[in-house]
């Protein structure tokens, strides 16, 4: 059976609740020069996704419509442009953002039986990586482990990750774990303790709902995925000579913290997904591949449902409390 025969997508005519994504048959993506076509096998559900389906981050272009939403995939070759080197039909690859679905939709996004990207913009996933393993790593993993670098040496430090049940967050927990950190996780709801030490985190601390967590141990460096109002308690958290990353913003925009704190030698800075290139794609891979196949990484714990059940996966994670990541499997 051809690729026509078989190529469907989730496909969106407006913005809205999760039941304006359809699941329709689609013309296969077109294959141009250097490029190269993978048959799905997992397309992970981010908040990106949400946002987007629901007109909070509207697509860019004055003609939107119809979309297929998705930021991420991991799939094998099946088939590639002229000029294509180094990768061959079979091969289990991965990619993400680059203009894949998102807001600026330079391409239909994952939710598809089949997607078409540059070469430029594609990983090789390494031999012996369990395909659902590093879908469930996928861009929370390369975002944690992108903004963790940017906090320096992690071997034999203290490290604090927020939002630590999350995509981003539990990424960061079990790759700080896997660096040598000393991790503790910073959570939202108590039933999510559990979960985030099965990452590796030695302490978790439950955020109060009545104001700022009391963070009263120094970190040499916070991975910051929540922003808000703890903010200002996260940079106070800090010791001297250590950094803060922020790299999600699920708490609000808006933050404050105490003056006084940046006139001590410690470093704020972020990272964005939005600045990733298909280098530092495969460089966050092939760690986090290594790390797998060691043992010494534990992926996120992840849920697999069908493409076409995607409405269903929107409406999971937009109840919010869900620990871990949804795949959207393309078999």
């Amino acid at each position: 059976m051809s690729a026509s025969d078989q190529a469907h997508a989730i496909v969106m005519d407006r913005y809205g609740s999760p039941d304006v994504l359809v699941w329709r048959p689609v013309s296969p993506p077109p294959l141009g020069p250097e490029e190269v076509r993978l048959r799905t096998v997992f397309a992970a559900v981010n908040h990106t996704d949400l946002k987007i389906r629901s007109g909070q981050w509207p697509i860019r272009g004055d003609h939107p419509f119809p979309y297929t939403p998705g930021v991420e995939v991991v799939g094998v070759v099946d088939a590639v442009g002229p000029g294509v080197s180094g990768f061959a039909i079979g091969q289990p690859v991965i990619t993400m953002m680059q203009g894949l679905g998102g807001v600026t939709a330079k391409r239909p996004g994952a939710y598809a039986t089949f997607v078409t990207v540059g070469q430029a913009a594609l990983g090789l996933v390494p031999d012996g990586v369990e395909l659902a393993q590093i879908a469930a790593l996928g861009l929370g993993g390369v975002t944690a482990f992108e903004g963790l670098r940017r906090l320096g040496p992690l071997a034999g430090r203290r490290l604090l990750v927020t939002g630590a049940a999350g995509g981003v967050g539990s990424a960061a927990v079990a790759i700080g774990k896997a660096l040598g950190a000393q991790v503790d996780g910073l959570v939202a709801r108590a039933s999510h303790e559990d979960y985030v030490r099965s990452l590796g985190a030695e302490r978790v601390i439950v955020a109060s709902p009545e104001g700022p967590p009391r963070l009263a141990d120094r970190y040499d460096g916070v991975l910051d995925t929540v922003a808000g109002p703890i903010f200002g308690a996260c940079v106070t958290a800090l010791a001297d000579g250590g950094a803060l990353c922020l790299v999600g913003a699920v708490g609000g925009g808006a933050v404050s913290l105490d003056g006084w704190d940046l006139i001590r030698p410690v470093t704020l800075t972020g990272y964005s997904s939005e600045t990733l290139d298909g280098a530092a794609l495969r460089r966050a891979v092939d760690v986090l591949g290594a790390g797998l196949m060691t043992g010494k990484l534990t992926p996120p714990g992840y849920r697999i449902l069908s493409l076409a059940d995607a409405k269903d996966a929107h409406r999971k994670l937009e109840a919010g409390g869900y620990a871990g990541r949804i795949l959207l499997s393309g078999a």
